[in-house]
């Protein structure tokens, strides 16, 4: 049976393929992520292993009784001076990779609907006024954090390639005693949120959802509380009356994707790392979405995780534990399965001393309608070592949040706003001539038949930022094999007046590092598969 949505995804592809792309509304797609996760690596030891985990996540899972930590949710609150908190160490988690084929038109159909709900959410933006009050609440927060900080959280993310699915994947333990749940990574969105019980109409889900009676650091954030002012009521608003009323929300992703429930406070479980080992700490008071109705394709995780500029993130609400600055690196497409991606929360001192990091402006902020995304400023294109001639207002990004250029972690491919896209194409059209094009991908363009060759060459590609930082790829980040003698051009066009994309295929094996605090965006080449 043929649906309205399915119906609407077809049309965009032939817009798409028409060189159009709607500007507005759209949808928010995350396609078949019936992931199975091993979740955050455990140390060996008899204590972690005494607490069962949900269902299909084979983690059995254990916390040391050790000193906990405090969140930004408490900072806010003003309940403590924290000038004297210890430092904290720094946190890695690991993103796991599965080496199978990209279907790209599937890849397209995510990514279509993705743009979508970025511009229809920046356009959303514009006519709140949520915006300055978010902008206020953060300036409170900046003040709070005026003492120094060292020291990192790692992570393993999974990624989705094999469903079909760009988006990659963060295990987290939640409540107390910690259960097991896999989330949707995304740097284009500020609330982290669960699926909850009771669930009244939500989406299929990989093992049971959280359950707040299960744990017994769940606490609802009341509707008279200063932190309910970050998110969006529900229409109509309910007047806020009794002192024991709940503070709802409602996050829209753009199209029939979106989430309503409970605003609430709960105890995230992370894996220190520290120069002698490891070891769990518990964050407590992590504000987060407790969903009761939530609709869109997310078929499989158990909510998402936001990583965005905005003071809701889970990014930023670390900032108080591992600072302002959070990186991460992803393996190659064609790696082994068992090679992990790296999510690092806090400074890298090994990234630092990397002798090829470079460092672009991150422009907008707190100061734009679309403060969620981290916009960076291109001045030009260059392939095969000439500099394209493209229209300078292509790349620039309105006061009012249209246009520009972010960095996604949710977007498979890169995007690039008219005429951007064609004047790249055509010259890679023009200084290919080694290969035939081949014109059975109509998704994709162009496309060569490379069998036969043994070492496949193509022009450089590299983007040259307003500051004059220069990106310069490798041909595995802007090329992509379709079948085995098939390659094709993994850059797209997004209409004039949208958003530009930098995706995550192009940022594979590259460490990259979203530092807020000095509004910069660093990039070094590194083999992710050995770091």
């Amino acid at each position: 049976m043929v649906t309205k949505f399915h119906f609407f995804i077809l049309f965009f592809l032939f817009l798409f393929s028409s060189g159009c792309v709607v500007a507005s509304g759209g949808f928010y797609s995350f396609r078949n992520m019936n992931s199975s996760v091993s979740g955050i690596v455990l140390p060996e030891h008899p204590s972690f292993n005494g607490v069962s985990s949900s269902a299909n996540s084979d983690c059995n899972y254990g916390v040391s009784e050790k000193s906990t930590t405090r969140s930004i949710a408490q900072e806010l609150d003003g309940s403590e001076d924290v000038s004297n908190q210890q430092k904290e160490e720094s946190v890695k988690f690991h993103l796991r990779h599965r080496s199978e084929k990209i279907e790209a038109k599937d890849s397209v159909f995510r990514d279509l609907s993705r743009i979508q709900t970025l511009h229809s959410r920046i356009v959303e933006k514009k006519n709140q006024n949520t915006n300055s009050r978010l902008a206020k609440r953060s300036e409170q927060h900046e003040e709070s954090l005026s003492y120094e900080l060292s020291g990192k959280l790692m992570a393993t993310l999974e990624s989705g390639v094999s469903l079909g699915s760009g988006e990659y994947f963060m295990d987290v333990f939640v409540g107390t005693p910690p259960k097991h749940f896999s989330l949707i990574l995304d740097t284009g969105s500020d609330l982290n949120w669960l699926q909850c019980v009771p669930c009244y109409d939500c989406f299929e889900q990989n093992g049971p959802h959280y359950d707040p009676k299960d744990s017994s650091s769940f606490r609802n954030i009341s509707c008279h509380d200063p932190r309910c002012q970050f998110v969006t009521s529900p229409d109509p608003p309910q007047p806020c009356k009794s002192e024991n009323q709940t503070c709802p929300y409602y996050y829209w992703y753009g199209d029939s994707s979106n989430t309503t429930g409970d605003f609430a406070l709960e105890t995230f479980t992370v894996n220190l790392t520290t120069p002698s080992g490891s070891e769990f700490r518990k964050v407590e008071d992590v504000m987060f979405g407790c969903g009761h109705w939530n609709r869109g394709l997310f078929h499989g995780a158990a909510g998402l995780l936001g990583l965005g500029r905005g003071p809701l993130s889970f990014a930023s609400q670390l900032q108080s534990l591992y600072g302002h600055s959070f990186s991460y690196c992803l393996v190659d497409r064609n790696s082994n399965s068992s090679v992990s991606s790296k999510l690092i929360f806090g400074e890298d001192k090994d990234l630092l001393k990397h002798p090829q990091l470079n460092f672009t402006s991150l422009v907008g902020g707190k100061d734009n309608p679309a403060e969620t995304f981290y916009y960076v400023q291109i001045k030009s294109v260059i392939v095969g070592g000439e500099v394209l001639n493209i229209p300078k207002e292509t790349w620039n990004l309105s006061p009012e949040g249209v246009g520009g250029t972010i960095i996604d972690s949710g977007t498979t491919l890169s995007y690039f706003a008219e005429p951007a896209y064609e004047i790249i194409k055509e010259a890679f059209v023009k200084k290919v001539k080694s290969y035939s094009i081949v014109h059975d991908f109509p998704i994709l363009n162009p496309c060569y038949n490379v069998s036969g060759v043994k070492n496949v060459e193509f022009p450089s590609f590299g983007i040259v930022f307003g500051d004059g930082a220069v990106w310069n790829f490798p041909e595995e980040n802007y090329f992509i094999k379709l079948e085995a003698d098939i390659v094709c051009l993994a850059i797209l066009g997004t209409p004039r007046s949208a958003l530009s994309i930098i995706g995550n295929y192009q940022q594979q094996n590259f460490h990259i590092l979203y530092d807020t605090k000095r509004s910069r965006l660093g990039y070094a080449p590194t083999r992710c598969a050995d770091a």
